[in-house]
């Protein structure tokens, strides 16, 4: 008898699996599991008391969790999800359809967002908050576009990126403060001292790759935060710099009082909203300078060498290509615009200190990478107003607090505590629906033929630099 007969045998003699006890041992675990995660995160908190802090028990939130969990387990694997990779494979086909429907429109998306950048704070009912939300969307723009040139177009995976913007920081404020060197002045400085750290980076990771380049920049990005945060006659320590100089518009100052005022100068009353929109459009020229500049580059041959290392390094070594200087010259631009954007977040805030700089800001600008799609920058945008603009809307959710009072009768119900489970969950979601990133097609620096066409990127190798 063959294997293929053999095999037949035994399938057909083999005792036949009953769905339902299949699905009920399924939903009881996952719900285990689930009220397990909940008597951390729902079963237990601590309630500020006039005896002081005091843990308050909500065990029917786990009940709950457990209920919910896994009846929607059961109800998934008995009529939906019958194999392992029905899920996914079902999300995939969305995402892929949605992609070749949106992928044309890509450009236009990108001007309209463009559009909407410059004339939102003309907007009626635009606010300050608004606007600081906004700017801290635009800054991580900066450093996704920064970080992109060094993970998508190179290949090398970096997760030491906020040295290079507590470089940029610290450069400026030392700078403006002991020198008294005005913005502009210090702004490309910071950027070059920033783009300097990057090749002292990129010379012993030479010869790295994958996952041991990705230890020794983690290793470089806490080596940077130690030497801040001890360097005390330098750095301030842990005190950090307070009284960072703020940019001026020409010499003229956004104060209300004093000698060569904005609002003065131009006849209007005083609003503490000229600095902030000011300081708005300086992140967003910096920005669109940081688009222009790496869209440029990676359509000259240094870019192409990029791509080339990204797909294959040892064949990029036959093709003659210096992966030496590829190598420093990705770490140094990328530097150079995480400097740019360590500087405005100094201005901007008028205080820095190493606990700014930590590994999660690494984590975050990686994950706007990856989420938005590698080597795309309409998708590190989208990706950065997705995680950013998203997070801070998820600390204000009053309508969601009122609902949860009013419908299930829950007193003091605070949802900003679960935004971090929720913003994990869509993060999940997102990630198993566009595996390759929100934007998972790029249009090709050279391509063959008259019709220029977008590739998948599942034709094209993420690399290991």
């Amino acid at each position: 008898m063959s294997d293929a007969q053999a095999q037949t045998a035994a399938t057909a003699h083999a005792p036949r699996r009953n769905p339902v006890l299949e699905a009920a041992t399924e939903s009881f675990m996952a719900g285990l599991l689930a009220a397990v995660l909940a008597s951390f995160i729902l079963g237990v908190r601590t309630v500020d008391t006039p005896t002081g802090l005091e843990l308050s028990y909500r065990w029917h939130w786990v009940l709950y969790a457990f209920l919910g969990v896994g009846i929607g387990r059961f109800l998934l694997r008995l009529f939906w999800w019958k194999d392992d990779a029905a899920l996914p494979r079902l999300l995939g086909r969305a995402g892929a359809s949605l992609g070749a429907a949106v992928g044309p429109w890509l450009r236009w998306i990108g001007v309209a967002l463009l559009l909407l950048a410059f004339v939102l704070p003309f907007i009626s009912g635009v606010q300050r908050y608004h606007m600081d939300i906004a700017t801290l969307v635009l800054t991580y723009v900066l450093l996704g576009w920064g970080l992109n040139v060094v993970v998508g177009y190179a290949g090398l995976l970096d997760l030491g990126y906020v040295a290079f913007y507590a470089v940029g920081a610290y450069s400026y404020a030392l700078l403006a403060k002991t020198f008294g060197l005005g913005f502009w002045t210090v702004l490309p400085l910071a950027g070059l001292l920033a783009a300097m750290w990057g090749m002292i980076l990129g010379f012993p990771v030479l010869r790295l790759r994958g996952d041991y380049l990705a230890i020794v920049t983690l290793a470089f990005g806490e080596i940077i935060r130690v030497i801040l945060l001890n360097w005390q006659s330098v750095t301030g320590g842990p005190d950090g710099i307070s009284g960072i100089p703020r940019p001026t518009f020409f010499g003229l100052e956004f104060k209300r009082f004093g000698e060569h005022t904005f609002h003065q100068f131009f006849g209007i009353p005083y609003s503490s909203m000229h600095r902030i929109i000011f300081l708005y459009y300086i992140i967003l020229v910096l920005a669109m300078i940081t688009y222009v500049v790496t869209n440029r580059l990676r359509r000259l041959p240094v870019g192409r060498a990029w791509e080339a290392m990204r797909e294959d390094e040892i064949a990029c070594r036959t093709l003659g290509i210096n992966t030496t200087n590829t190598k420093l010259t990705a770490f140094a631009i990328g530097a150079f615009f995480g400097g740019l954007g360590g500087s405005f977040f100094a201005t901007r805030q008028g205080f820095i200190s190493p606990e700014s700089f930590t590994f999660i800001e690494s984590a975050i600008i990686l994950a706007i990478v990856v989420l938005g799609g590698l080597g795309s920058q309409v998708g590190v945008a989208l990706a950065s107003l997705v995680m950013i603009g998203g997070f801070e809307a998820l600390r204000n959710m009053d309508w969601l607090k009122q609902f949860v009072e009013t419908r299930f009768g829950v007193e003091h119900f605070d949802p900003s505590e679960y935004r971090m489970l929720l913003f994990g969950l869509l993060m999940v979601v997102i990630m198993v629906w566009k595996p390759r990133g929100l934007v998972g097609s790029r249009t090709p620096t050279i391509f063959l033929g008259k019709e220029k066409k977008a590739i998948s990127r599942e034709y094209v190798g993420e690399g290991s630099g």
